[in-house]
C-alpha cells in the first residue's frame, strides 16, 4: 500500500514538474517613461542561464518553470526581475542616467555600445529630459561636460563646445543625424527651430564628427533623436508657465496597432512670452511634428517625419556696462524683430537583409524662410546723431537630398563595415534692403523708414555630394578599433541680382570645395570596468555664403581645417553605482578665415589665422545609495591665437575671446522613498571670467549660478517648480567688447517655473 501511495505521489509530481517547464512566457518590453518599444534586451532565466532576446517590436518569447526567476537587462536602464508566473504581458524599463555603457547612434549613425566608440559623446536620456522640465534647451544642453549653450532669450543661442562662445558655423545640429540646414547658410539660433516635446534623447559628440557626418561639426555636433510611436495608445499634455510672462503647452498623442504593424506619434508645443524681464523681448513660437511607422515585416520598417514651425521674436538690444550694472532692461530697439517659417519631411526605409546586413535610407525635403530687422546691423550716423541706418533682410532656402548607409557585419573577421552616401541639393536666396532709422533724444532706436536702396539681392545653388565608409574592428576580446574617412564636394552656384557698383557686388561665380576628412581610434575595456580610449580626427569648414558674397567684390575663400588629437578613460564604479569619465584634447585651426585690414581701409574676409585649442573633460556620475544621485561635469580649456593677424593688428599668443577656462555643472537629486514619485534637485552652474575682446583688454568676471527643482508623478499626474538662479544673481550669458564700448546679454533673473501635466495611457 505505502509503495503505492509513493508511486501515485511521484507521478503527481513529475506531470506538475512537466507541467511547470512547459509554461510559455511571452510579452513586450517598453521604455518606462515613453512607452516605446526596447530592440535587443536580454531576457534571461537566471535558474537555467537561457536567455532570449527582444525583436523589433520589443516583443519576446520562451519557456520557464512558473517558479523561476526571470531578469531583464538593458544597456542604459534598470535591471528587473520578477517570478516567471507573476510577470505581467508588458514590462517598462527605467532608463538608468548612472550607468556608463549606453547605448548611442551619433558615432557611426547605428546603434553600439557607448564603450566600442572612440570619442566623446554624451546621451542625454528621456529621464534627464522629463526630470528637468526644461523651458529652453540650453537648460539641458548644459548638463554635458565640455559644452555651454549661452541663452539669449526666446529659444536663441550661442555655442560653445571646445571652442570659445561664438556664432561661427563650429557646430553642427542634426535631428535624427540629418543636419537640419545645409552646409553654407549657418544659424547660430538653429536649436531653436527643434521641437523639444518630440525629443526622445540628445546626443552630444564633442570634437571633429566630419569624417562621418561632413562639414561644420568641428567642435562637435549636437544629435536630437525623435519619439517613435509608442507600442500603447497614449496622450500626455502639459501645462506650464513662469513669472516673467512665459506661457506654453506641449502635447503628444501617440500609439500603435495591436498587431504592431502601424504606429503614430504626433506632438509639439505652442509658446508665448509678454512683458519679459527684458525690454522688447516677446516671442512666440508654434511648431508640431507628425511620425509615422508601418512594419511591412519582420526585415522592412518605413518612418516619414515631418515637423512644421512658425516662430516670432523681438530682438532687443543687448545692455551697455551701465545699464547692466544698474539694472536697467530697458532694450534701445522697440521695432527689430526675427520671423521663421520652416517645414522639414523625411522619409526613412529601415531594411534588415539578415542578422549581419542592414541598410538604412533617408530622403529628405526642408523649406525655410528667416526674415528679420536685426538689431545687430543698426548702425549710428556720427555726423547726426538723430539719425542711423540699418537694413531689413530675408534668407530662403529649400533643399532636397538623401543619405543611404549600408552596415555589413563579418562574423568571421570579426569586423563592421560602414559604407554610405549623401546628397543635399539647396536652392538659397538672400536679400537685404537698407533703411532709415530715427532716434529720440535718448539715443533709442524709435522707428524707422523704408528705402528703395537694395545692398544685397543673390541666389546660391548649393550642391553638396559626399562619400563615407567606416570600418569597426574586434581584434581581441574588448578591444576596438575604428577607422574612417569621408569625401565632400561642394558647387556654389551663385547669381547675383545687382551690378558690382552695389553693396554685395561680386559678379556671377561657380566656386568648388573639396575635402577628405579621415578618423581614426581605439578603445579597451578592462574587466575591471577601466576603459581607454585614443582619436584623430580632422574636422573642416568651407566658406559660409554670406562670407563669400555680402559685402564681397570678388570672393577668394578658402575651406577651413580643424586637426584634433585626444585621449580618455572612464571607470565604471563597483556594483553599478555610476561612472567617472574624462578626456582630454589638443586640436589646432587651420586657415580660418578672418577680418583682414585693406590698404584702403576696408575690411575683406580672408584666410589668415590659426588657433589652439586644450582641455580637459571630466564627467562623474554617482549614485551612493538608491535616494541620493549625483552628477559632476566640468572642463578646464585654453584656447588661444597661434598665428593670427588683421593686417592691423597682430593676434598672436593672445587668447581668444569669449572663452572662459572653466565651466562646470553639477547636480544633486533627491528622491526619497517613503514619498514615492517625488524629487528635488540643485544644481549648480560656474563659468570662469574671460577675455571680452581679442586684444585681452578687459575681463568679464564670469557668473555662478544655482537651480533649484522639485517634482512629484501621482498615477498620471506630474506637477513640478523650477526656481532658476535662486540667488538672483546679476550675470551675463555673453559679455563682448569693441570700439564702441561693452555689450551684455542679459541672463534671466530669478524666474519661478511652475507646470502640471497629465498622461493617460492603456496599460
Amino acid at each position: 500500500m505505502k509503495k503505492q501511495l509513493l508511486g501515485a505521489l511521484l507521478l503527481i509530481l513529475s506531470i506538475t514538474s512537466l507541467h511547470a517547464q512547459n509554461l510559455e512566457i511571452s510579452g513586450t518590453i517598453t521604455d518606462q517613461l515613453s512607452k516605446e518599444p526596447l530592440v535587443g534586451a536580454i531576457i534571461v532565466n537566471l535558474k537555467t542561464n537561457d536567455y532570449t532576446v527582444s525583436d523589433a517590436s520589443g516583443n519576446y518569447s520562451f519557456e520557464a518553470e512558473s517558479s523561476d526567476v526571470i531578469e531583464f537587462r538593458m544597456l542604459g536602464y534598470s535591471t528587473f526581475s520578477s517570478v516567471a508566473k507573476n510577470l505581467k504581458s508588458q514590462v517598462s524599463l527605467a532608463q538608468d542616467d548612472y550607468v556608463l555603457n549606453q547605448v548611442v547612434v551619433s558615432a557611426s549613425r547605428d546603434a553600439q555600445q557607448r564603450e566600442e566608440a572612440p570619442m566623446a559623446i554624451t546621451s542625454i536620456g528621456t529621464t534627464m529630459l522629463e526630470e528637468t522640465k526644461a523651458q529652453s534647451l540650453e537648460q539641458v544642453i548644459n548638463k554635458v561636460p565640455g559644452v555651454l549653450m549661452a541663452d539669449l532669450g526666446s529659444e536663441q543661442h550661442m555655442m560653445a563646445i571646445r571652442q570659445p562662445i561664438s556664432t561661427k558655423s563650429l557646430f553642427l545640429y542634426l535631428e535624427d543625424g540629418l543636419p537640419i540646414r545645409p552646409t553654407g547658410i549657418f544659424n547660430h539660433n538653429a536649436l531653436n527651430e527643434m521641437n523639444m516635446t518630440m525629443a526622445q534623447n540628445i546626443e552630444v559628440v564633442r570634437g571633429p564628427a566630419s569624417a562621418l557626418y561632413g562639414s561644420e561639426a568641428i567642435g562637435g555636433a549636437i544629435n536630437m533623436i525623435t519619439k517613435t510611436p509608442s507600442l500603447v495608445p497614449t496622450v500626455k499634455v502639459q501645462l506650464r508657465g513662469d513669472s516673467y510672462g512665459y506661457k506654453r503647452v506641449d502635447a503628444v498623442v501617440e500609439g500603435t496597432t495591436d498587431n504592431g504593424k502601424f504606429g503614430v506619434s504626433v506632438g509639439g508645443y505652442s509658446a508665448i512670452r509678454e512683458n519679459g524681464y527684458l525690454d522688447h523681448s516677446d516671442f512666440n513660437k508654434s511648431i508640431v511634428t507628425a511620425v509615422l511607422s508601418y512594419k511591412v515585416n519582420e526585415s522592412l520598417k518605413l518612418t516619414s517625419s515631418t515637423t512644421y514651425m512658425k516662430y516670432q521674436s523681438d530682438m532687443g538690444s543687448s545692455l551697455d556696462s551701465t545699464s547692466f550694472y544698474d539694472r536697467d532692461f530697458t532694450s534701445l530697439h522697440n521695432f527689430t524683430k526675427r520671423e521663421i517659417e520652416l517645414w522639414r519631411s523625411t522619409f526613412t526605409v529601415d531594411k534588415k537583409w539578415n542578422e549581419n546586413s542592414k541598410t538604412v535610407a533617408k530622403a529628405f525635403f526642408r523649406t525655410n524662410t528667416l526674415g528679420q530687422i536685426p538689431s545687430y546691423r543698426i548702425k549710428n550716423d556720427w555726423t547726426n546723431p538723430s539719425v542711423a541706418k540699418g537694413e531689413v533682410n530675408e534668407s530662403s532656402f529649400e533643399s532636397y537630398g538623401a543619405v543611404i548607409q549600408h552596415n555589413q557585419k563579418i562574423p568571421s573577421l570579426r569586423t563592421t563595415l560602414r559604407v554610405g552616401a549623401s546628397v543635399d541639393y539647396s536652392p538659397t536666396a538672400f536679400w537685404a534692403n537698407y533703411i532709415d532709422v530715427e532716434r529720440d533724444e535718448n539715443g533709442r532706436y524709435v522707428g524707422y523708414t523704408s528705402t528703395d536702396s537694395v545692398l544685397t539681392d543673390y541666389q546660391t545653388n548649393l550642391l553638396n555630394t559626399g562619400l563615407y565608409v567606416q570600418v569597426e574592428v574586434n581584434p581581441i576580446d574588448r578591444l576596438f578599433i575604428t577607422a574612417g574617412v569621408r569625401s565632400d564636394h561642394f558647387k556654389y552656384d551663385y547669381k547675383n541680382n545687382l551690378g558690382e557698383e552695389a553693396f554685395s557686388g561680386a559678379p556671377n561665380s561657380i566656386n568648388y570645395f573639396n575635402a577628405i576628412t579621415p578618423r581614426v581610434g581605439a578603445t579597451y575595456t578592462m574587466e575591471n570596468g577601466l576603459g581607454f580610449y585614443a582619436n584623430y580626427s580632422v574636422g573642416f569648414m568651407p566658406p559660409q555664403v554670406s562670407e563669400l558674397y555680402r559685402g564681397v567684390k570678388v570672393p577668394t575663400l578658402e575651406p577651413s581645417y580643424y586637426n584634433n588629437s585626444e585621449v580618455g578613460t572612464w571607470y565604471s564604479l563597483p556594483k553599478g553605482i555610476g561612472y567617472v569619465e574624462v578626456a582630454y584634447y589638443n586640436m589646432k585651426g587651420e586657415n580660418e578665415i578672418v577680418s583682414v585690414l585693406q590698404d584702403d581701409g576696408s575690411y575683406n574676409n580672408e584666410n589668415a589665422g590659426s588657433t589652439i585649442h586644450e582641455g580637459i573633460e571630466v564627467a562623474l556620475h554617482f549614485k551612493p545609495i538608491s535616494e541620493i544621485f549625483v552628477r559632476v561635469g566640468g572642463t578646464y580649456a585654453n584656447h588661444t591665437f597661434d598665428q593670427f593677424s588683421t593686417g592691423k593688428e597682430d593676434f598672436s599668443g593672445n587668447t581668444m575671446a569669449n572663452a572662459p577656462n572653466w565651466i562646470s555643472n553639477m547636480e544633486l537629486t533627491y528622491k526619497p522613498k517613503f514619498l514615492k514619485g517625488f524629487r528635488t534637485s540643485l544644481e549648480f552652474q560656474k563659468v570662469s571670467d574671460y577675455y571680452m575682446d581679442n586684444q585681452n583688454t578687459k575681463k568679464y568676471e564670469g557668473y555662478q549660478v544655482m537651480n533649484l527643482r522639485f517634482g512629484y508623478q501621482f498615477k498620471g499626474f506630474d506637477t513640478w517648480l523650477n526656481i532658476m538662479n535662486l540667488t538672483d544673481e546679476l550675470y551675463a550669458t555673453r559679455v563682448s567688447r569693441s570700439a564702441w564700448g561693452e555689450s551684455y546679454n542679459l541672463g534671466a533673473p530669478r524666474t519661478f517655473q511652475l507646470g502640471i501635466g497629465y498622461t493617460i495611457s492603456k496599460k
